[in-house]
């Protein structure tokens, strides 16, 4: 039997995604790779040294506090029994 009192209602839900994120994520990613090939291109693409990269290091006035210390160190370091 029928109940005419009743009414039927219907819904349609209609979920629409999108995905986006990979394009972007491409573009960043591309341009991180080229940044990082033009800086190994600058720091390994030099040819010859210009000599820049010698170190010469003077230390002056330490000779009477250096004096003694060769025979500290030696007394310091004997074995012991």
């Amino acid at each position: 039997m029928a109940h005419p009192d009743h009414t039927v209602s219907e819904r349609t839900t209609t979920t629409t995604t999108t995905n986006t994120g990979g394009a972007g994520m491409g573009f960043v990613l591309g341009a991180v790779v080229v940044v990082v090939a033009v800086l190994a291109y600058v720091v390994f693409a030099s040819g010859e040294s210009s000599g820049a990269d010698d170190v010469n290091i003077t230390i002056e006035g330490a000779g009477d506090a250096v004096q003694g210390a060769a025979e500290a160190v030696e007394g310091a370091a004997t074995a012991s029994e």
